[in-house]
């Protein structure tokens, strides 16, 4: 599925709020948008992940800076060598 298409299906609007560090600050930059079925994740004005009915999508961007896996980790709920497991088995997939 490319990148537009799945940004297309996503409907409603919910809110969009910063990610927070451990300490509860709100994180400039790492943003998550809610969905009526779906949740994005964008890190520098870039998405990153996207999760769909349930399903998750990643975009070339996954994996750019330290600061953006950190983040991207905390949204998904894993560590890098768990993403990267999901990604080689299909359970996540890649779009541009």
């Amino acid at each position: 599925m490319k990148l537009s298409t799945l940004k297309s299906r996503l409907k409603g609007f919910g809110k969009t709020y910063n990610l927070t560090t451990v300490s509860g600050k709100e994180v400039p930059n790492q943003l998550i948008t809610d969905f009526d079925n779906g949740r994005v994740f964008i890190s520098y004005n870039s998405i990153i992940a996207i999760n769909y009915k349930g399903k998750i999508y990643l975009t070339d961007k996954w994996d750019y800076s330290a600061t953006t896996g950190k983040y991207r980790n905390q949204f998904l709920n894993e560590g890098i060598a768990d993403t990267r497991e999901k990604i080689k088995s299909g359970i996540y997939k890649l779009v541009n």
